[in-house]
This record gives C-alpha cells, sequence and structure tokens, in this order.
C-alpha cells in the first residue's frame, strides 16, 4: 500500500497545506517518513489522517467560488467499527461547508473495503448541501453494493457514466464540469 500515492499532478493548481481554509493548512510533510500505516500496512506520506484509523483521504482541489471540492480516499471505509462517516462529516465536511463548498467528488478506487453502520451522518450531510451534491466516483462494485444495504445510496450519486478511469487526464475545472453535467441530467438542480 505504500506505492498508492494520492493524485499528484493538481499540485499545480491546488495544495491542501497552502490554502488557509483548508483544514490541513500549514501541515508539512515529511516524503521521506512513512508513518501512517492501514492495519499494519505503510501508507504515502501524501495521505492526510483526519481522525480514522483505517481510511486516509487527500483533498485534491478545492474551487470556493464553484464551491466544489475533489477527495480522493485510501484505505477502508469502517462506519460499523469506527464511524469513519463522522469523522470525516466533522472534521472535513462541515469545514468545508462552511466555506460555501456544497458539491463534493469522492475518488474511491483506493477503498478496498466498506462496513456501513446507519445512514444519519450520510442524510445530514446531504441535507446540508442545499442545492449542491455528493458524487462518487470509481468505488468498487462491493462498496456500493453495501451502500444499497444502508440506503447511502439515497444521498450519493454514482455509478454509469460517474465511472470515470480516465478523470486524471482532466483539469479540475473540466473534470467538475463533467461530473456537474451528469449529476444534471440525474437531479434537478436549482
Amino acid at each position: 500500500m505504500h506505492e498508492i500515492e494520492p493524485y499528484y499532478s493538481w499540485l499545480k493548481y491546488y495544495d491542501s497545506s497552502h490554502d488557509e481554509l483548508s483544514p490541513f493548512f500549514g501541515k508539512e510533510y515529511n516524503m521521506d517518513l512513512y508513518q501512517d500505516a492501514i492495519y499494519n500496512y505503510y501508507i504515502d506520506p501524501a495521505w492526510d489522517f483526519f481522525g480514522s484509523e483505517t481510511l486516509y483521504l487527500k483533498i485534491l482541489f478545492v474551487d470556493y467560488n464553484l464551491g466544489f471540492s475533489v477527495i480522493e480516499f485510501i484505505g477502508e471505509w469502517n462506519d460499523a467499527i469506527s464511524n469513519d462517516i463522522m469523522f470525516l462529516k466533522r472534521n472535513i465536511i462541515d469545514h468545508l461547508n462552511m466555506n460555501s463548498v456544497n458539491k463534493f467528488i469522492l475518488i474511491g478506487e483506493n477503498v478496498f473495503n466498506f462496513h456501513g453502520s446507519d445512514d444519519c451522518y450520510y442524510e445530514e450531510w446531504f441535507d446540508e448541501v442545499e442545492n449542491g451534491w455528493i458524487a462518487a466516483i470509481n468505488f468498487s462494485d462491493f462498496v456500493t453494493e453495501e451502500w444499497k444495504n444502508y440506503d447511502i445510496d439515497s444521498y450519493i450519486n454514482y455509478g454509469g457514466e460517474l465511472e470515470m478511469p480516465n478523470w486524471r487526464t482532466l483539469t479540475p475545472q473540466a473534470f467538475f464540469l463533467k461530473v456537474r453535467s451528469i449529476i444534471g441530467r440525474r437531479i434537478e438542480l436549482t
């Protein structure tokens, strides 16, 4: 797992450690020191800890004017035991939402497992985005099947055209516009 890095090519557009509104503002990364681990497997030092012992993330991009963020994940999403959604909601999402972010693009190709609990935090998140949305890109089928079991699919858009294996070929704005177009065809935006 130490070889799986968050997507670096957008650093020329955005770096969460340099963004005064980011929850990771001022964080210094030691790229030579592998200290964070998921189940005793070290992960790349560029991933960010947000409270979960089994799930890490990287805020790849935020545009406060357009109100969107792109967040990439690695690890096991475990709401049943460690309540990962609570940490995500309270430590990251609430922070971004306070700064006018109401459209969230979640990248999940490195989420290796999901254990659900209830949908309360997802429902709260969905209610708070008002005219925004939550889109999940490239999560595995077994993860989205579990989402269905816990009714999380009522709050997060995924599947179909949101499976985008080539998202890295786009700029952050082009990626957002593509996702927004897909979501716009799914729900009525105001």
